[in-house]
């Protein structure tokens, strides 16, 4: 299952797994797949009634807000807060049961370099949003290593998707491409290539680490 399937980096993880074999079943409230508002724990829990058993899950349903503190009204916050760490959250809890049952599972979050930063372009309420699903990928991992469960990670920043050609000014762009090493934006493909190793056999032994992708950007 891949939510936010309708978007750039969300058709690149499904193309990929589907290459892979895998059966991928999309979430996004914009097509690419099954309609679901997965800020919604109702919405979440009748997809995935009607679903099945769920292997794989990667959350990648999120939005953006470039506001700062002093712009942000709580609506906002509460909308970006519900959207990248509540759906991860409720659709978690359901797909757990069963692979914990079944000895074996895979979860994956996009995260994001904010989290680290504070956000350089990106604000407040995005940042605290990505801190937050960091910290819950940390503690599902522990909770479930014990049952060949592995929850990771993936720190991008500055994809080459519509939150960076149109919610970002060309100047921004410029400056931002200037601070990157590799001199460039990520590629929604290279994102999901990362995705498609920590789903399969060979990252069994890898859980509660994030990921970074960011081109050199920051480096610890």
């Amino acid at each position: 299952m891949v939510t936010g399937a309708a978007g750039a980096m969300g058709r690149a993880v499904a193309s990929f797994l589907e290459e892979d074999g895998l059966k991928v079943i999309g979430l996004d409230l914009h097509g690419g797949g099954m309609r679901c508002d997965v800020r919604d724990p109702a919405e979440v829990s009748r997809a995935l009634g009607q679903i099945g058993p769920v292997d794989i899950l990667v959350n990648n349903a999120g939005v953006l807000s470039n506001h700062k503190a002093e712009a942000t009204t709580p609506e906002e916050w509460h909308n970006v807060l519900a959207a990248n760490v509540d759906s991860a959250f409720y659709l978690s809890r359901e797909v757990i049961p069963g692979m914990k049952a079944r000895r074996w599972g895979r979860i994956v979050n996009t995260c994001s370099l904010a989290a680290k930063t504070g956000g350089l372009t990106a604000g407040t309420a995005y940042a605290a949003s990505k801190g937050a699903l960091t910290s819950l990928t940390f503690s599902l991992a522990r909770e479930l290593a014990p049952f060949g469960v592995t929850v990771n990670g993936i720190a991008p920043a500055y994809v080459r998707t519509p939150m960076v050609t149109e919610q970002l000014t060309e100047a921004q762009r410029k400056h931002l491409i200037a601070q990157i090493p590799v001199g460039r934006f990520c590629e929604p493909e290279e994102f999901a290539h990362v995705v498609r190793f920590l789903v399969s056999p060979l990252a069994g032994f890898i859980t509660g680490e994030i990921v970074d992708l960011n081109g050199g950007l920051v480096m610890d």
